[in-house]
């Protein structure tokens, strides 16, 4: 599911992997299935993405995003954390694993 300003707020709710990425950014087009696969299994949380570009320039901005690919963990609309670059399957499994338990821990969801 691809977010933009009109539908946001609709779709974050709850725990979210929200992966940014540019058009023409060979790295986002990789990290793309990786976060499919890794997040597609899991029933605790849902994916999405933003396309950077004009029309998500309002979101890419709330958001604080300064390069692609960025991938923020997130609750409601809030961003948790994130992380920037293209990371090794592995180590972006754990570290996607760690930090939706602690924001699971935060917000007292089992």
């Amino acid at each position: 599911m691809w977010l933009n300003k009109d539908n946001y707020k609709e779709y974050l709710k709850g725990i979210n992997v929200v992966e940014v990425s540019g058009e023409s950014c060979a790295n986002c087009l990789t990290l793309m299935p990786i976060l499919d696969r890794l997040i597609g299994g899991r029933d605790d949380c849902n994916l999405y993405h933003i396309e950077a570009n004009n029309d998500t320039l309002d979101l890419i901005q709330k958001y604080e995003i300064h390069q692609v690919p960025t991938i923020m963990i997130m609750y409601n609309d809030e961003c948790y954390v994130s992380c920037r670059g293209f990371q090794p399957e592995e180590i972006l499994e754990i570290w996607l694993d760690k930090k939706i338990s602690e924001l699971k821990e935060i917000h007292n969801l089992s």
